[in-house]
């Protein structure tokens, strides 16, 4: 499987690379510029790509291309984007997963530690998941594997079935290997450039800064 390796940087919003190898839009994603308070990079950037989000989305479903999906579920908030954008693809609906005390119904709910070791939890309306259902997980990133783990525990602990989950990328963390070991997942990095996301450094950072 290609990589994006340094000859090959992309970061050009409004242009395309010469070869579109998979995960080539990787690179898009821009570094932490505002310190150690914020997430290690803003993966965001590259939904600002047209054909990279389109490529992003086709990649995450590769796996699932002959897999019943009923529903498609993200998780709040980043997890909104691409799960809304990948059950349009799908032609499914889409249940959000929210923080808690955003959603003015009835509610099951969880608590999690997310990625900062903060204590959260998340919350998700009662009438959306029937013993059964198929649901496709998504987030944006998978860190330390807390966030995700509550999440299929929301949908479990309703009868539901969790037929994926579909992030950029899953860390080799241990709540990420938990989750790869249990589910049927997919995410977007090639196999050459996990080192680099393990270690929080892509080489594509450099590019920004110069």
């Amino acid at each position: 499987m290609a990589g994006c390796r340094s000859s090959l940087v992309h970061v050009d919003l409004y242009k395309n690379p010469e070869k579109r190898t998979h995960g080539w839009y990787l690179p898009l994603m821009a570094p932490n510029e505002k310190g150690p308070s914020y997430a290690w990079l803003d993966p965001s950037r590259l939904y600002c790509h047209q054909e990279a989000l389109q490529d992003c989305i086709e990649d995450l479903l590769q796996p699932f291309k002959d897999d019943h999906i009923d529903l498609v579920a993200g998780i709040d908030a980043m997890g909104f984007i691409l799960g809304a954008a990948i059950a349009a693809h799908l032609g499914k609906g889409f249940l959000a997963i929210r923080k808690a005390g955003h959603l003015c119904v009835k509610t099951y709910s969880q608590s999690y530690v997310d990625y900062s070791k903060r204590e959260k939890c998340m919350e998700v309306r009662t009438d959306a998941i029937r013993p059964g259902v198929r649901i496709l997980l998504v987030d944006q990133w998978i860190e330390t594997g807390g966030t995700m783990s509550a999440a299929i525990k929301l949908v479990e602990n309703q009868g539901g079935v969790v037929a994926g989950i579909a992030t950029i990328c899953i860390e080799d963390s241990d709540g990420g290997k938990w989750v790869k070991e249990n589910y049927k997942c997919s995410d977007c990095v090639p196999d050459d450039m996990r080192s680099q996301f393990n270690g929080h450094l892509l080489e594509s950072f450099h590019a920004f800064h110069n």
